[in-house]
């Protein structure tokens, strides 16, 4: 598979922690396992979930996944009673088997579900959970503008190469492809209203997650009118209310399996 780029910017992606770790809990509030021995966190980020998992299951091997490391250096600096490597989630070949596996607002960066989903699932042991949440943004403004933008003559002689993020699949289709390989299996939507502050607040949110493969591509001294261009492209899909904050509408697919 073609290597992605992952500089990621932990404090930019932290900016909206309580708007981004919200879903996060909404997850793990439906991970019922009892004292799980083994927990793996894919796409762990900074690491505020994987600490959050230890501290519900202490008696765990809880480990966090990520193939960033900029996020991995700020998770091991946060939380050092926490164990962290870095890993690819879509090639991860594990030697042991897990109770929990959670993976929140990574699995869409990653193509071929039909195979990936699977198997992961053949890494829990039986009786155990996987748990998993992702943005289902794919056609909203959000995301539509940036591909549109990556087209500008402007950028698109650096952005030619940046792949496009895969359109995750319905519910209905993953209800096809996993139910019958789980012994139970529960998928729901649910659109969060996140209210932002600040100016271009779309813009900033985007910049610490689906903006950041466009980012990374351009030069240094193009990545300001990128994102200037695309802040003003956003205004007219995502206005700054009266009271000046910005709603965004965040639509988010949840899947939890049991086998």
């Amino acid at each position: 598979m073609q290597k992605r780029n992952d500089v990621w910017d932990p404090t930019q992606y932290l900016r909206f922690g309580n708007e981004r770790f919200r879903p996060a809990l909404d997850l793990l509030a439906y991970v019922t396992t009892d004292a799980p021995r083994a927990v793996v966190d894919l796409g762990c980020g900074t690491g505020n979930l994987t600490a959050l998992m230890k501290t519900r299951w202490p008696d765990a091997d809880v480990l966090g996944l990520d193939r960033s490391e900029n996020m991995l250096a700020k998770a091991r600096e946060s939380y050092p009673d926490c164990r962290f490597a870095a890993a690819e989630v879509d090639n991860w070949a594990p030697r042991a088997s897990f109770d929990v596996i959670y993976s929140n607002a990574t699995l869409q960066w990653l193509p071929d579900h039909p195979a990936l989903l699977p198997r992961l699932l053949t890494a829990l042991r039986p009786g155990g959970c996987m748990a998993i949440q992702m943005p289902a943004m794919h056609d909203a403004p959000l995301r539509r503008l940036q591909v549109i933008l990556a087209r500008d003559p402007r950028f698109a002689g650096h952005l030619a190469t940046v792949p496009s993020q895969p359109a995750i699949l319905t519910m209905e289709q993953y209800y096809t492809l996993l139910r019958p390989l789980c012994s139970s299996l529960d998928l729901w939507e649910t659109t969060y209203l996140h209210v932002l502050e600040g100016p271009h607040a779309v813009m900033e949110w985007a910049s610490g997650t689906s903006l950041r493969p466009y980012l990374n591509a351009l030069p240094t001294e193009m990545q300001e009118s990128f994102k200037s261009a695309y802040a003003t492209a956003l205004e007219g899909y995502y206005p700054r209310e009266a009271d000046g904050h910005t709603l965004l509408p965040f639509k988010r697919l949840f899947l939890v399996a049991k086998i």
